[in-house]
């Protein structure tokens, strides 16, 4: 019988706990994630793909942008890091080579449970390495995932790039990615006039184990006048897998036409 009680309290025990780890969505909404895995490498500076996938599926998101994967470079070991990432997750892959590295590709990548209808890469600017926009299209919406420059300039230059390159889409539009730019800094103030942040920049994304500054965001295009409702938004408490936190949000999209006059 002492058995039997110890055995239903170790199942509630892990039930509880899988559903704390999947944090509830509200049906029609979109969750979206943003993740810099620092190619799997943990602040414990063990490169374990597995943990990483654990995060994503904790979470549960519909589309996440990664930065920092390797593809089938020496560092990696052979691996393509995205690709492992979607066996692991059982998610779509897309992935966007910023530059060789070591034999093979280093960049950014998009998973989806979705499939994607189309995609694209646009080259940004990056003085210390060349930087890279994801742009994903699925059926209803376009994802976009990048990972910015460390230079101001470039930062600034690459906004000016985004918005050209997503202006003529009819459909919403959504960006995540490491933007290497604190919620007060002059890049933000440029997104702001076109998008909305839809991540919490008082919760600080980086470095993980003590995070102190807000990097990494998930925005909204409002230009075209779609409205975006955060339903809930989070940094995951995730001190070891990366040197970044991950980031989510559910979200509803509200067309111009179901708006009221």
């Amino acid at each position: 019988m002492k058995k039997v009680f110890l055995y239903l309290c170790f199942s509630l025990f892990f039930v509880a706990g899988r559903a704390q780890s999947h944090p509830t969505q509200e049906e029609n909404s979109l969750r979206v994630m943003s993740y810099n895995i620092q190619n799997g490498k943990g602040m414990d500076n063990v490169v374990d793909y597995r943990r990483i996938a654990d995060v994503i599926v904790s979470l549960s998101p519909d589309v996440v942008a990664l930065q920092e994967l390797d593809s089938m470079t020496h560092r990696s070991h052979n691996v393509d890091v995205l690709a492992r990432l979607a066996s692991l997750t059982g998610m779509h892959a897309v992935f966007g080579a910023s530059i060789h590295l070591s034999g093979g590709k280093y960049g950014i990548g998009v998973l989806s449970k979705e499939e994607p209808v189309s995609w694209k890469r646009i080259p940004l600017p990056g003085r210390e390495e060349h930087r890279s926009l994801l742009v994903v299209e699925f059926e209803d919406y376009i994802f976009c995932c990048t990972h910015f420059s460390l230079h101001e300039h470039d930062r600034l230059a690459s906004v000016h790039i985004i918005e050209r390159t997503v202006a003529d889409f009819d459909k919403p539009v959504i960006l995540a990615g490491d933007l290497n730019a604190t919620p007060d800094s002059p890049v933000i103030e440029a997104f702001r006039r076109n998008w909305v942040i839809l991540t919490d920049t008082g919760q600080p994304t980086f470095p993980a184990d003590k995070p102190d500054k807000t990097i990494d965001y998930i925005l909204g295009y409002t230009a075209k006048g779609h409205t975006f409702t955060v339903l809930q938004t989070r940094t995951a408490d995730e001190p070891i897998a990366s040197d970044h936190r991950p980031v989510f949000v559910d979200t509803r999209v509200c067309f111009p036409a179901c708006r009221l006059p």
